[in-house]
């Protein structure tokens, strides 16, 4: 197993993952750092926990947003969309852990 930490608005995060996935995981951690500004403004910067959340809403809409594209139009799969939302579900459930201190 690897560990990459990732670095989204202002905090930390170590997670693991299976050798190889390093890449993948680093790119996912970007677009939830790039929306980090957006986010924690419309939670009012109460907290980061609150901030993720709106994170995970904004993925979401784009997810389902996807998803009601008509197949024809050249959009993803929704096999693809499917695997991307369970990947999204696992690193979402990997960085719930708690990191433990050193």
């Amino acid at each position: 197993m690897a560990e990459v930490t990732l670095t989204i608005g202002d905090r930390r995060h170590n997670v693991t993952c299976r050798d190889g996935e390093e890449a993948q995981l680093r790119k996912l951690g970007d677009m939830l750092d790039r929306r980090w500004a957006s986010a924690n403004r419309a939670s009012g910067g109460l907290n980061a926990e609150r901030t993720m959340l709106l994170i995970a809403l904004m993925l979401a809409d784009s997810l389902d947003a996807a998803e009601n594209q008509p197949v024809g139009d050249g959009g993803p799969s929704p096999a693809f969309l499917t695997r991307l939302a369970d990947r999204l579900e696992g690193i979402a459930d990997a960085l719930e852990k708690p990191v433990a201190s050193a």
